[in-house]
């Protein structure tokens, strides 16, 4: 079965400030931030029914958009569907205990980063950086359209690196399974979780180890 775009989905199951029923049960935030930011969590448990490839796309479109340093868009995504032969080669990368329910996924999304300067070839510092904003944006983008997209660290590098015969102008990041959530048979601890508080995470004019 293959899941086709709903231009509604947005404003599914939502409570009247914008978040997610969800979400609202679970997170709080301290100011007025987008409903989407807040949205945005990463469940595990998905249909396993494709999506149209209009909706995958638009998740990359939305990656393409993100800043980065001269404008050198460091991103690359390399991915895979359960109908693609690389399938089961994207499945052998992952942890065990993530490919349990990775499986389930309508995709599987390598994230990879250039790590030099289109226009003099000398080290990019910020390839990492500017590539997590690119997959921020893919992330918010499928919160929005109500699916799971669900970052990894959990795989084989060095196997990623061996699959796609990277040199070393290309570093793997992550990695990240898409797919339609489901609900129905979430387990009861699969929920947004809380973030820490600000005085935590920011510091005025200097900084104080935590």
């Amino acid at each position: 079965m293959q899941r086709t775009s709903d231009p509604d989905i947005t404003g599914a199951g939502s409570t009247s400030d914008g978040l997610r029923s969800a979400v609202a049960d679970n997170r709080d935030p301290n100011y007025d931030v987008d409903p989407l930011l807040v949205n945005r969590w990463s469940p595990r448990t998905m249909t396993g029914e494709q999506l149209a490839e209009d909706e995958l796309l638009a998740l990359f479109e939305a990656a393409r958009w993100a800043p980065s340093s001269y404008n050198n868009q460091h991103w690359r995504f390399v991915y895979a569907t359960p109908d693609d032969d690389r399938w089961a080669a994207f499945t052998e990368l992952l942890a065990e205990g993530n490919r349990q329910w990775a499986n389930d996924a309508a995709a599987l999304v390598v994230v990879l980063s250039k790590t030099t300067f289109d226009h003099n070839g000398e080290h990019a510092p910020t390839h990492s950086f500017d590539t997590g904003a690119a997959w921020e944006n893919l992330a918010l983008e499928g919160a929005r359209r109500g699916l799971v997209v669900h970052g990894m660290q959990g795989f084989d590098y060095d196997g990623a690196r061996e699959l796609f015969d990277l040199t070393d102008e290309y570093a793997v990041e992550a990695m990240a399974a898409v797919g339609v959530h489901d609900e129905s048979s979430a387990p009861d601890d699969e929920q947004p979780n809380q973030r820490k508080p600000l005085d935590e995470i920011v510091f005025a004019g200097e900084f104080t180890p935590n």
